[in-house]
Parts: structure tokens; C-alpha cells; sequence
């Protein structure tokens, strides 16, 4: 799309403060921003991720219009097992949106597959996850969520039912039933046929974490304990009555949620930090792009581990600068990346939180996609972004009037998401570009950042010079 249609650059107003640490309140958030589906805001702890020694958000996106899909999920060291079932599970629901949605007779509406990730609890010996998912060809509303959990002292991956003690789970499925028995579309003989077997029981107890004040909240997604229309159901059980149905692991998740401890220690042998490049900008660039070739390389979805530190070591050895549209999610999991990308001259953007279709939400989810990205980036960087793209490049009215930021599309679109071949991707770069074109990248693909010493030699040597958007725009 050849059109350089970058609204003006406007300020976002106002200092937005991320919660990150250990022991704040959870800022409020929707189904789209990977909040468990159904929920209100609660009083729960956040977690750092940034504090977690090794870990790598394994993520992957689409960004055909007819088959749109953003997945992730956290690879920590220590809990290999439930990366794998966390994997089994996002490759499984990937797998069938894409051989029904986006198959030649069923991709034509857009539909949207979104699976994000939420750490409940990274701390001591215990990790807890929560997968959300928003599978738009799905019946019903599509949202659903997993919760899964790692104990480290036993070094095994849970179920979520591992939290509750063998002998205890008649009492804890009773205080489940009594409180949901007299709810509105909800069946007393139908609620007692889910629970009575035990295979139906385990496949409807499948997100439960602990509140900040030790209490067990169990959710269920729509129609999952009563009829469709009731909507989704949340059950919380005090401190007081679930600490004594408590399994050991369970206690000691309990304990960890409530009183977090400065660390999370699984039993992994040694994990090395990993290199965060340190390259620093030798000033403001001063490139006029009136009078030289110019190409802004725009880099989506990161930042990623150990893709973004191997692209900003790339772009130093030309001096060139790019602009990275970074996902808020990845921006907490690795602010020093931001960071260094910052301190290396290049510009950061916002790309919503978790990479959904923002044309699809409401006004008030809209807005914090994106402000709680843009504060991620500032708690990262000291600077607030002034430019976003939008997840597909999907953007309307009501996505423009629902922040200050800036839309920024592209002219060349590599589609390195599909093409997984480096020398593919550098071909289209270096065939398509044309004098100040923005050109579409992930740096969440190592096979997209190793394309880029060879653009980058190419067409240095056909006289362009690599500038970010921002500076692309003030210079025309």
C-alpha cells in the first residue's frame, strides 16, 4: 500500500504509569488485553515478567486479512513440561482455525484467532500461567482460558486441578455446585451431571488462581456450567475455606501468590543472561531525505529473544536506523531490549498489547491496548511513543478517535510470516523498495532478522540511507 498515510505525529497526553512489580494492583483490563475472559477486575498481583532469568515468549502472527491470528506463550527455563503443554495446546487450536477459518471457502469474513498469555504467579518454586484465547470462528463469543502451573520443587507440571488435595475435591466440587446452583440459566441436575463424572468434571475446572488475599477464583467459560445466554461464571472461595482442601502444591502456590517471594527458581541448571547489545547513537540523525534515497525498515511484534538483539547489532554495522512497532506484552518480558533499542537511535512505536484486531473492539479496550503498551514503553524507555501500527494494519474511526497516536501502514510488505526463507524475504525488500517506502518486518523471526544484512549491504550500495518514520515524514 504505496500511500504514506502517517497521520500528523501527536503526543499522547498525559503520564501513564505501568504496573509491574511485584505486589501492585492489577490496572483493570478486558478479554482483549489477555484478561481471563468473563472477569472483572480484581485484587490480584501482577508479576514482572522481567525479573523471570531466561525467558523467552515464543510468538507467532499472520498477517493476511483473511486468516488473521497472533498466538504466545512464555518458554521458561525449568518447566519444560508445561511449555510443552502450553505448545501442544496453541498448536492445536492454531491448526484447526487455520483448516476452517482460513481455508479458501471459510477465511473471507477476516476472522481473527488472538491467544495471549498472563503470569499469575512466578515465584519460589512456582509458576502459573494463564493462556486466553479469542477464536472468532468458534460458536458462541470464542473466549476461553487455560490456566496451568508448574511445581518446581517436584520439578512436574500441575493440572489445575493439582491445586486442590485428592481426598478434598468431592467438598471443593460441592462448595462449587452450592454457589452456582441458584444462579440465573444455570440447571441444578444439569450442574450435577458435569461434575459427577470425572472426566467431565476435570474438563470444565481448567482456570483457577489465587486472589491477593489467598481465595481460589474458579471460571467458567460460557455455556460451560450453564446455558449459553447465562454467559461465562466466576466462582471465589475464601482463604479460610480452601486452604484446609489445599494439596501441598497447592499451599505453596497459595503462598507464593500472596506473599511473592524476589524470585522464581524451578530447578533449572544455569541460565546465562543474554546479551543485550549496548550500541549507542552518535547523535540526532540529520539525513535529508529531500535530497538522498531514504527506506524506513519497520520491524513488528518483538521485541524477541535472541532475534532483537542479533537485528540491532545488524543495523549498527551500517549505521542505519529503523523503527520498531513493539507488542506490550514483549515489552514487559524485556524492557532492556527496548531500551537498547532506544539508545541505538532507533524509534519505538506501539503495537497494542497482545495483538488484536483493534478495529473488532470497543472504544474503552481500544484505548487500553494501547496506553498500556505506550506506558510499557515509557517505564522501558522514558519516552512516550508518538506512532502505533495497528495489528493487520486494521484501522477505522473509531480506532483513530480512541487515542492520539499516530497510524503508521507500509508500502512493502515482505510477508516474511509466510515465508520463512531469508533469502526470500531480502529479495522482496531489495525488488520492491522504492525511495522513502516504509517496509513491513517481525523481528520475532530469525529468519526475517538474517535477511537483513544482505538489504541492508544491497541497498547501501544503490546510495539509500535508513531512517526511522518519524524522521522519514518531517523530512518529505
Amino acid at each position: 500500500m504505496r500511500s504514506h498515510t502517517l497521520l500528523p505525529a501527536l503526543v499522547l497526553l498525559g503520564s501513564l504509569t505501568a504496573a509491574c512489580a511485584h505486589g501492585t494492583s492489577e490496572p483493570p483490563v478486558t478479554a482483549a488485553d489477555g484478561a481471563r475472559p468473563g472477569a472483572s477486575p480484581s485484587p490480584a498481583r501482577t508479576v514482572d515478567p522481567s525479573k523471570i532469568k531466561g525467558l523467552e515468549i515464543v510468538s507467532d502472527s499472520s498477517e493476511n486479512g483473511s486468516c488473521r491470528f497472533a498466538t504466545s506463550y512464555p518458554d521458561v527455563p525449568g518447566a519444560e513440561a508445561m511449555t510443552a503443554a502450553m505448545k501442544k495446546e496453541v498448536e492445536r487450536r492454531l491448526a484447526t482455525f487455520r483448516s476452517g477459518a482460513c481455508s479458501d471457502s471459510g477465511g473471507a469474513d477476516g476472522r481473527e484467532l488472538n491467544i495471549s498469555h498472563q503470569f499469575l504467579v512466578a515465584s519460589g518454586d512456582v509458576l502459573g500461567v494463564r493462556l486466553t484465547t479469542q477464536d472468532q470462528s468458534s460458536a458462541g463469543d470464542g473466549l476461553s482460558a487455560r490456566t496451568y502451573w508448574y511445581d518446581g520443587k517436584a520439578d512436574a507440571y500441575r493440572t489445575t486441578l493439582g491445586l486442590v488435595a485428592d481426598g478434598s475435591r468431592d467438598a471443593f466440587v460441592a462448595a462449587l455446585k452450592d454457589q452456582l446452583k441458584d444462579r440465573e440459566g444455570v440447571d441444578a441436575a444439569a450442574l450435577d451431571d458435569r461434575f459427577s463424572d470425572p472426566d467431565s468434571r476435570d474438563a470444565a475446572l481448567y482456570d483457577m488462581a489465587f486472589t491477593a488475599d489467598g481465595g481460589l477464583r474458579v471460571h467458567f467459560d460460557r455455556g460451560d456450567v450453564g446455558v449459553p445466554a447465562a454467559g461465562a461464571q466466576t466462582v471465589t472461595i475464601p482463604k479460610k475455606t480452601i486452604t484446609p482442601w489445599l494439596s501441598a502444591f497447592g499451599k505453596r502456590a497459595q503462598r507464593q501468590t500472596v506473599s511473592p517471594s524476589r524470585s522464581l527458581d524451578l530447578g533449572a541448571p544455569h541460565v546465562p543472561a543474554p546479551a543485550v547489545p549496548t550500541h549507542t547513537a552518535s547523535g540526532d540523525d540529520d539525513t535529508d531525505c529531500k535530497k538522498v534515497k531514504c527506506i524506513a525498515l519497520t520491524f513488528d511484534d518483538g521485541p524477541a529473544v535472541p532475534e532483537t538483539s542479533a537485528l540491532l547489532t545488524h543495523l549498527a554495522r551500517y549505521k542505519a536506523r529503523a523503527t520498531f512497532f513493539t507488542v506490550g506484552q514483549n515489552v514487559a518480558a524485556h524492557p532492556d531490549l527496548v531500551r537498547a533499542e532506544a539508545k541505538a537511535g532507533h524509534e519505538i512505536g506501539n503495537h497494542s498489547w497482545n495483538h488484536p484486531d483493534l478495529t473488532r473492539l470497543t472504544p474503552q479496550q481500544v484505548a487500553s491496548q494501547l496506553n498500556r503498551t505506550s506506558a510499557a514503553i515509557k517505564a522501558a524507555t522514558g519516552k512516550t511513543p508518538t506512532l502505533f501500527r495497528p495489528p493487520y494494519g486494521a484501522v477505522n474511526r473509531t480506532v483513530r478517535a480512541a487515542t492520539a497516536l499516530s497510524p503508521v501502514l507500509w508500502d512493502v510488505d515482505t510477508e516474511d510470516w509466510k515465508y520463512r526463507d531469508p533469502a526470500k524475504v531480502a529479495r522482496t525488500v531489495i525488488t520492491k523498495a522504492q525511495p522513502n517506502d516504509v517496509v513491513l518486518l517481525h523481528d520475532i523471526h530469525a529468519t526475517s532478522v538474517a535477511a537483513v544484512p544482505e538489504i541492508l549491504r544491497t541497498l547501501t550500495a544503490r546510495g539509500y540511507h535508513f531512517v526511522t518514520v518519524s524522521h522519514l515524514r518531517a523530512t518529505l
